[in-house]
Parts: C-alpha cells; sequence; structure tokens
C-alpha cells in the first residue's frame, strides 16, 4: 500500500483506531495518534505517512490530517523538519494523555520559544509581590474559624469581594450570594452544566468557532454542542434562536466582549435580542468573560450578566489576566440556579487560603493596578505586532478589535493555515490555525478562506520581531 513506504511493519488503518464517539474528526484522530505512541504501537521517531496517504487509508479528509499533524507538532508531541516530514518526537511516549485532545491550549512546560500562540497572559508578569503580600496580610488576620473545612460555595468575604470588584468593572448585577468562588472558567462550566443536566437539557448551543475547552465540558456533562455560527456582529442570534427550536436547547454558551477568536463584540440589538430568547425560552445564557478586562480603544463594554440577572450566568477567573497556575475563579448564578448548584454540593471550593489572598486582593486595589499595567503593556504589544507584521505580511488583512490578547490573521489564496503551522513549529515559532477552534470544518464566514490566530499575550517584546519573522518565513515555505 501507499503507506509502506513511510514505515512498511505499520497498517496506519488498522494502527490507529478513530472509534466512533460523537468527537469532531480532528480530535478523534489526534486522540488515535496519542494512544497508538502511548500503546507502543507507534515507536519514537516514527515517520508518519504523508497527510494525503494518510488521509486516503483512513477515508477522512486531507484538512483533517494536516490539521492533527500542525497542532502535535506545536505541542512538542512530533517534529517537522523541512524536507524530512513529520516524525514522532523521541519523548513523546512520556507525555501525558490530555482527557480532551482538542483543548488548543498548549502545555506549560513545552511552549515554544517564540510564542504566538492564543490563550496564555504574560507568564513573565504576575504580580507575584503584590499576591505574596496579600496572601501574608489576609492570612495573618484571619480568624482562627476561617482555617475550618472550606465552604463549597466559597468564604463569604471573598464573594462579597468579587461581588463588589464585579459591580464596579463589569457592571454586574450581584450580590455576595449570588456569587460562586470556583477553581477557574472550567471547573465553574462543569459545575453548571452539570446542574444543566440534571434540570433536563440535554443541549447547548455554542458559537463556532469558539474556545473548545467548554465546549468539552459540556458535553462530558451529557449535553450535546450546536453550532451557531458567528459573523461581525458576534454570534448570529437569529441563527441560535432557529437552532434551539430546531433542537429543543434553551441553553447558550456565548462570549460577548470579545468572542474568541474572531475578536469581534456581540453587536447592542444582539445583546437585547439573545435575553430576549433566554425569556421566551425559560431558558439561561451562559456569558463567559473572556478577556472582557483587556480592550484598548474604549471601556470594556458591560457584562451581559447586568442586562438581566435572571437569565444569565457569568463565568470569570484570573487565568488570562493573572495566571492559570493560581486556580481561581468565579460562577455569577441566578437566584434559582444558585439554589440548585448549592443543593448538589459536587464543587469542591479552592483553598480558603488562596480565597483569602483573592479577597485582599480585590479590596485593597491590587488586581485593578495590576490590570491597568497590562493594559498598557499589552496596547504597546499589539501595536508592534500590527506594525511588524505589516512590514512582513504586507496585504494580509489583520482582524479583531483593539481588545484581548490576539489576532486573526488571514493567509493568501493557496496557502494552507495547517502547513503554516508546521513550517513555524519547525522554526520554535507557535502559532495556530483558526480552524483549531471550529466546530464545523468551514472557513470563518466573510473571512478569508485559511487564518490564523497570533497571540501575543506571552510573547516577550525583544523577541517579537524574531517571531514575526519566523511566521513571514514559515508563510513563504507554505506557498
Amino acid at each position: 500500500m501507499a503507506l509502506a513506504q513511510t514505515n512498511p511493519r505499520l497498517a496506519w488503518d488498522t494502527v490507529l483506531v478513530l472509534g466512533d464517539d460523537d468527537a469532531p474528526l480532528v480530535a478523534r484522530l489526534e486522540r488515535a495518534v496519542r494512544d497508538a505512541v502511548h500503546a507502543g504501537r507507534v515507536p519514537a521517531g516514527s515517520a508518519l505517512p504523508p497527510s494525503r496517504a494518510l488521509a486516503e487509508s483512513l477515508g477522512v479528509s486531507r484538512w483533517v490530517v494536516t490539521e492533527v499533524y500542525g497542532q502535535l507538532v506545536a505541542e512538542g508531541f512530533c517534529e517537522a523538519r523541512v524536507g524530512s516530514g513529520t516524525r514522532i518526537a523521541a519523548g513523546a511516549a512520556a507525555h501525558a494523555t490530555p482527557k480532551h485532545p482538542a483543548a488548543p491550549a498548549l502545555p506549560a512546560a513545552g511552549r515554544a520559544r517564540l510564542d504566538l500562540a492564543p490563550g496564555v497572559p504574560d507568564l513573565r508578569h504576575v504580580p507575584r509581590a503584590a499576591w505574596l503580600r496579600a496572601l501574608r496580610d489576609a492570612l495573618a488576620d484571619a480568624p482562627d474559624t476561617d482555617l475550618g473545612a472550606p465552604d463549597p460555595a466559597g468564604h463569604p468575604g471573598t464573594r462579597a469581594a468579587l461581588a463588589a470588584y464585579l459591580a464596579r468593572a463589569r457592571s454586574t448585577c450581584a450580590g455576595a450570594d449570588d456569587v460562586l468562588v470556583t477553581h477557574g472558567a472550567t471547573d465553574g462550566m462543569a459545575r453548571l452544566v452539570r446542574a444543566l443536566r440534571a434540570a433536563g437539557h440535554r443541549a447547548l448551543l455554542v458559537e463556532d468557532p469558539s474556545w473548545g475547552r467548554l465546549r468539552d465540558v459540556a458535553r462530558d456533562a451529557g449535553l450535546v454542542p450546536v453550532p451557531v455560527p458567528v459573523d461581525a456582529g458576534g454570534v448570529d442570534v437569529a441563527a441560535l434562536v432557529a437552532a434551539g427550536a430546531r433542537t429543543g436547547a434553551r441553553a447558550a454558551l456565548v462570549t460577548p466582549a470579545h468572542q474568541f477568536p474572531t475578536g469581534v463584540a456581540l453587536a447592542p440589538d444582539r445583546r437585547d435580542a439573545l435575553v430576549s430568547w433566554a425569556r421566551a425560552v425559560d431558558g439561561l445564557v451562559v456569558e463567559d468573560d473572556y478577556d472582557a478586562e483587556f480592550r484598548y480603544d474604549r471601556r470594556p463594554v458591560a457584562a451581559l450578566q447586568g442586562h438581566d440577572p435572571g437569565r444569565v450566568a457569568l463565568v470569570g477567573s484570573l487565568s488570562k489576566t493573572v495566571s492559570p497556575a493560581f486556580g481561581l475563579g468565579w460562577l455569577v448564578l441566578p437566584p434559582r440556579w444558585r439554589d440548585r448548584l448549592e443543593a448538589r454540593s459536587d464543587g469542591v471550593a479552592p483553598s480558603t487560603v488562596d480565597q483569602l489572598a483573592l479577597a485582599r486582593f480585590l479590596s485593597d486595589g491590587g488586581y485593578e493596578r495590576h490590570l491597568r499595567a497590562a493594559r498598557g503593556r499589552f496596547r504597546r504589544r499589539r501595536a508592534a505586532l500590527l506594525d511588524a507584521l505589516d512590514a512582513a505580511l504586507p496585504g494580509l488583512p489583520v482582524s479583531g478589535l483593539a481588545a484581548g490578547l490576539h489576532v486573526v490573521l488571514g493567509l493568501p489564496e493557496g496557502v494552507a493555515a495547517a502547513a503554516v503551522v508546521r513550517a513555524a513549529a519547525a522554526r520554535d515559532v507557535a502559532v495556530a490555525d483558526v480552524r483549531r477552534y471550529r466546530v464545523t470544518a468551514a472557513p470563518l464566514p466573510g473571512g478569508p478562506a485559511e487564518a490564523l490566530v497570533v497571540g501575543y499575550g506571552n510573547l516577550a517584546d525583544a523577541r517579537l520581531g524574531e517571531a514575526v519573522a519566523g511566521l513571514a518565513a514559515a508563510v513563504r515555505e507554505a506557498r
């Protein structure tokens, strides 16, 4: 067979077991490659077949294969060298198999030196001194009664501090009792979708494209993600209403402030229409506050939760504003959903000591000082990135609001994003194919057929020029 020239001992259509679950083909093939390596069916150093040959053998599209190769190379699980194809990396068998291979984040220990991947803040500027001061002061002042077993909903003082901060910074309308302290956005989403499932929900309307991790969490809880297209005005609410009527879905996961990865904000009329839909169907809007604090041309738009606290649940965390290592987040709930989550008692709150430090960090202004400094730093870095892209890749479209930690870069006609990702990884530049975040395989509506998500959160300023030069070389090679 055609694949024998790559490795005559491996019959790839039997070595790679795709399974028949409901996960997208990209996720199933990526999982199959990892499983084959961990099980010893594919030794480290093995050359993978050319994408066209493997696609024919498995009966999938070539795009599926190139997307998987690109992601595995970006993670360091595979290696790509010009002229020698794609191979399993020497240390791949030691890598942990992720529970959700479709999740787009790169492992922290293996991030590229020139990091243009999205989803990570500037880890060089984590406010260590301010956090240590908040931790020390909070622990010194804590009464003995605070050091017992934590309340599953969170420490009352932390919930009050979060409610006060969100009211002044995000225009939410919630009291301390409406706030639950979580281990992060994923934990908050997991608690919420379990409650939705217990209440009889069977489907969740999701933006397409969108961040995959929360979709995976919903699927794990037994909810079927139903894709809804996104355009220049954010999620298409008319299409959402139609999809809800067709599938019976009465809950929707959206990112109104700064949609990932398109970088648009939900239009005002759509905000109204979305809340009106939730009221009409007795439903719930789950608002992921992704990148909401980072707007560079104006004040951040208010949280949708303040528009109707009875129909919108707000999910937030420190992961993108400070660091995912802190493992702290919040969930603001309508009263009836708060009661359901508290009654279930299936959540474990973060360490009380960490919660007390968060309360102090919020109440003494440390968090907002950190955000002001971060906004200035990211504003300058974004401007420098746009200038560098314009000089190195003139004429290519760059889209997205002046907000967040990424932009979308359109590619020339005939250049495959997956090929650019592989070529960039060979130069130690990490970047993401926008299709990575699609529920369906279609290109972005109204945008270029092929595009990249270019992050600048975790990119050292001194390496920005080198990173863009490496990306430009990868685009030229992929032509």
